[in-house]
């Protein structure tokens, strides 16, 4: 019996985890790669910018840097909610970008096996606009936690940017 507990353990070893900070968004738990993660702060008095997509939230000075922040839920396309204690900012750097993700709150850290994610199903409604931010789907026990592409979270704002300016 001894023998099987530590088969199990050197088996569980062998299998490459990665972390992710997870967070809750519209009743749903996301993860975002701890090795993009910065910071996590509360949520501070911003300055608005105008004529910007409604999800950018504005700028907040940040140890001497201004950095953007975007609420998820908005990006997502969902209704604004009213901001409580519990609203936190995740300061994420992607290449050389750095800008805060305004969550509902945050749940943890979150050891994921990679066997343990899989590919988001392609199910029409799943084609919601959060969805094409999902790039897997972890489990961890019973959960399901929804696998965040931060290169696509943040860039694809300037894609859509540039699109419209391309059209006009």
């Amino acid at each position: 019996m001894g023998e099987e507990i530590l088969d199990a353990q050197a088996r569980e070893k062998e299998v490459p985890k990665k972390q992710f900070m997870t967070f809750r968004c519209c009743n749903e738990i996301y993860g975002i790669s701890l090795e993009n993660v910065s910071e996590i702060i509360g949520l501070t008095q911003y300055t608005s910018i105008p004529e910007t997509e409604d999800y950018i939230m504005g700028l907040i000075n940040l140890r001497g840097k201004v950095i953007p922040v975007i609420d998820v839920r908005i990006r997502f396309g969902k209704e604004a909610l009213e901001y409580n204690d519990r609203t936190s900012v995740i300061v994420i750097q992607v290449k050389e970008t750095i800008i805060g993700l305004i969550v509902d709150g945050i749940e943890g850290v979150a050891d994921i096996c990679t066997d343990d994610i899989l590919p988001p199903p392609s199910v029409s409604n799943l084609r919601a606009q959060s969805q094409k931010y999902v790039y897997g789907i972890g489990k961890v026990n019973s959960e399901v936690k929804l696998l965040l592409d931060p290169d696509k979270l943040i860039h694809d704002a300037e894609e859509e940017e540039y699109e419209e300016q391309e059209e006009e």
